[in-house]
């Protein structure tokens, strides 16, 4: 009779060998149970998302839709929207002089109070960076504006300052200038607004203190042995290497910049006075949506600023191959 059992490593009846068994433990979990764990995986993260998701669809994306459809409507909150296709459009901008001249002062306002803002940020980060007895405090100090900035109790504030018996022109009448009312007058108004932009230098301040702290110290070392003084260090050494972060900060500044509404507000009364000199965007898009009830009107305002604000931000993208030099760019 011959044994009909086997060893541990040969073929029985009942089960694979050995090295078979081996073969499967090495190839890892079966298919059918790392698509399980993966399934678990995304339902998990799903969940965590969720409440974003319902944030960017209920708070976000469906208002934008809506809006959307409100601009080829007449709508002025009080009865059904009624359909007139582009009719708001073509108003705009063939019909409404207020539209263009409130484009004009926002572009003026932006124009002047980004690079002015850019300018004072990089100042200040300049003799704010390196370590030096009680430089932490002068930053925290320096950084307050940006949170008190656009509130409304600083827009009252500067209200008072540049009025005709504020603060400003006591400090002009000591050195015997005659003052005026800055924000009566329709040819200073709007500056008020931009010394008030860039006033709040804080944040961009502290990505530029970031950024200088990663130029290497060995850069400027050479420069000097070559004989380069602090001019030449700043335009050859400082600006290229420090393009990125510059670039970063004119983009969030120029998008901030456009969308000035707080201070406008405040400052000229809800109206946009003396003589819409004050009239930004925003604030025209307000008073035609929320004064006048023209909300269908104040809809397709909303949209051609988005468009508009889009291709701002393209072109700086633009821009950027230009004049934004990187670090490894010598390595490709």
């Amino acid at each position: 009779m011959k044994d009909t059992v086997t060893t541990a490593t040969g073929p029985t009846a009942s089960g694979p060998t050995g090295a078979t068994v081996a073969r499967r433990s090495e190839a890892g979990p079966p298919a059918g149970g790392v698509r399980r764990d993966r399934r678990r995986e995304a339902v998990a993260g799903y969940v965590f998302l969720s409440p974003w998701l319902l944030g960017l669809f209920g708070i976000t994306l469906l208002p934008m839709l809506y809006s959307l459809y409100l601009s080829f409507t007449d709508y002025d909150l009080l009865q059904d929207p009624d359909w007139v296709g582009v009719d708001n459009y073509v108003r705009m901008f063939t019909d409404d002089p207020k539209f263009w001249h409130a484009v004009g002062a926002t572009l003026l306002f932006g124009a002047v109070s980004v690079p002015l803002k850019l300018a004072v940020a990089l100042g200040v980060a300049l003799l704010l960076y390196r370590n030096r007895r009680g430089v932490g405090l002068y930053r925290s100090l320096y950084y307050v504006p940006s949170l008190l900035g656009g509130s409304v109790a600083i827009a009252i504030a500067w209200q008072t300052l540049f009025g005709g018996q504020g603060a400003i022109n006591e400090v002009l009448g000591f050195f015997g200038i005659e003052g005026r009312s800055w924000i009566t007058n329709p040819s200073t108004a709007l500056g008020t607004l931009v010394l008030l932009a860039a006033w709040q230098f804080g944040a961009p301040m502290v990505i530029f203190l970031a950024g200088l702290k990663q130029i290497p110290v060995e850069m400027y070392e050479a420069a000097s042995l070559d004989g380069a003084g602090r001019a030449k260090q700043f335009w050859h050494v400082t600006l290229p290497l420090l393009s990125p972060v510059l670039f970063f900060n004119l983009v969030l500044e120029t998008i901030a910049g456009f969308q000035g509404f707080t201070a406008a507000f405040v400052i000229s009364g809800g109206t946009g006075g003396p003589a819409d000199s004050t009239l930004l965007y925003t604030l025209y898009l307000y008073l035609r949506g929320f004064g006048d009830f023209q909300m269908g009107y104040a809809s397709a305002m909303a949209w051609v600023f988005l468009v508009a604000l889009g291709l701002v931000t393209a072109l700086v993208f633009r821009s950027g191959s230009l004049w934004v030099h990187y670090a490894d760019e010598g390595e490709r």
